[in-house]
């Protein structure tokens, strides 16, 4: 049976906006993450690792290679003690050599579990191809595996992934480029041209008129003086000015996997008459055995009896009346009555009748 939940995003009784702060609204361009991503080796595995993968056997020489030993070229063992893995990592903002970050690594072949393995010393390159930061270390594993001699097994959560807290050294520094550009942006999170002149408005508020200027909907461009130590300063003056953001788009959001329906603050409805029928079903199955005579010729056989059935429930005409809050939307999808599947429909009809004020957007 699909669940309706009806999620009440702001108070039911109209309310002014409420300030937020800047830095809850977007974030400056440049300042952003970067992900590292590393081809490796984990070893010391307890014979849950690779099984005679090629790619291993090459990695492996290639490893030892490092160390000035050239294994034979018929060198082909089976490497369940070793796992051919892939190690992602994110590269904070600003992060300078030799700070620590964490890291994940994942199996890449048929390795059963990670646990008890160590990483090699292996390099994490960025999109541009350079080498940003060298991970090493033992891994923490939170799943584990087991296996009978007659197949059966069990895995709990996932045994061939796992992490090394601290487990990259970050060797390279991105620039961000924050201090030398001739202004700054601030780039909303969502589109809003109503938010936008807000923010450029408290900007200009407090850092004098002409500082701050909108560009669209999303960025403002800030005229910033020379200097990283002016512009830190000045931009976390402005991340902590407080700003009424605009009310957003009315929206009715319906995730039709679960018949979940969620309409903020900004619907209304017009007036509008509905209603709504339940149409069933219902077919009965039943045997009846045929019994012959005694000494005939005839045979035992049993007669299968169907019985098929309609009924439809037919309710009366509900009217809506025009709705300017969001309690209003909500007396009247809760007077309907309706499953939430039918809701759905409803929703569906009132968008197209006009009467539904709102974008309706289907998950």
């Amino acid at each position: 049976m699909i669940r309706l939940l009806l999620v009440l995003l702001l108070s039911l009784v109209a309310t002014p906006a409420l300030a937020e702060r800047v830095k809850d609204l977007g974030a400056f361009q440049g300042i952003r993450s970067n992900q590292l991503t590393g081809y490796g080796i984990v070893v010391g595995l307890p014979g849950t690792g690779d099984d005679n993968l090629e790619y291993t056997v090459l990695s492996m020489k290639a490893v030892t290679s490092r160390f000035g030993l050239q294994l034979p070229p018929q060198f082909n063992p089976a490497l369940k003690n070793a796992a051919a893995v892939l190690i992602t990592a994110e590269l904070p903002p600003f992060a300078k050599p030799g700070q620590k970050i964490d890291i994940t690594v994942s199996a890449l072949g048929r390795a059963k579990s990670l646990r008890g393995g160590a990483l090699i010393l292996t390099p994490l390159q960025g999109a541009d191809g350079q080498v940003y930061a060298m991970a090493q270390g033992n891994l923490a594993v939170g799943g584990l595996g087991a296996e009978g001699a007659d197949g059966s097994k069990i895995v709990v959560n996932i045994p061939s992934s796992g992490r090394i807290p601290e487990g990259a050294t970050v060797e390279r520094a991105v620039e961000t480029g924050f201090a030398t550009t001739p202004y700054l942006t601030f780039n909303l999170m969502r589109s809003d041209f109503t938010t936008a002149q807000s923010v450029a408005a408290a900007i200009n508020a407090r850092l004098g008129p002409g500082r701050a200027q909108a560009v669209d909907g999303v960025s403002i461009a800030i005229a910033a003086p020379e200097g990283a130590d002016l512009r830190a300063q000045l931009m976390s003056e402005i991340e902590n000015l407080a700003v009424k953001s605009a009310e957003p788009p009315a929206r009715v959001i319906v995730n039709a996997r679960t018949g979940t329906v969620v309409i903020n603050s900004a619907v209304r409805l017009g007036p509008a008459a509905v209603t709504q029928g339940k149409l069933t079903v219902r077919v009965d199955e039943a045997q009846r055995v045929s019994q012959p005579a005694p000494f005939s010729q005839g045979q035992t056989a049993v007669e299968q009896r169907s019985g098929v059935g309609v009924a439809e429930e037919v309710k009366p005409i509900f009217m809506i009346e025009a709705g300017p809050r969001l309690a209003d939307v909500v007396k009247a999808m809760n007077a309907i009555g309706a499953s939430p599947a039918d809701l759905v429909a409803i929703l569906e009809a009132l968008k197209e009748a006009g009467a539904l004020k709102a974008e309706l957007v289907i998950l």
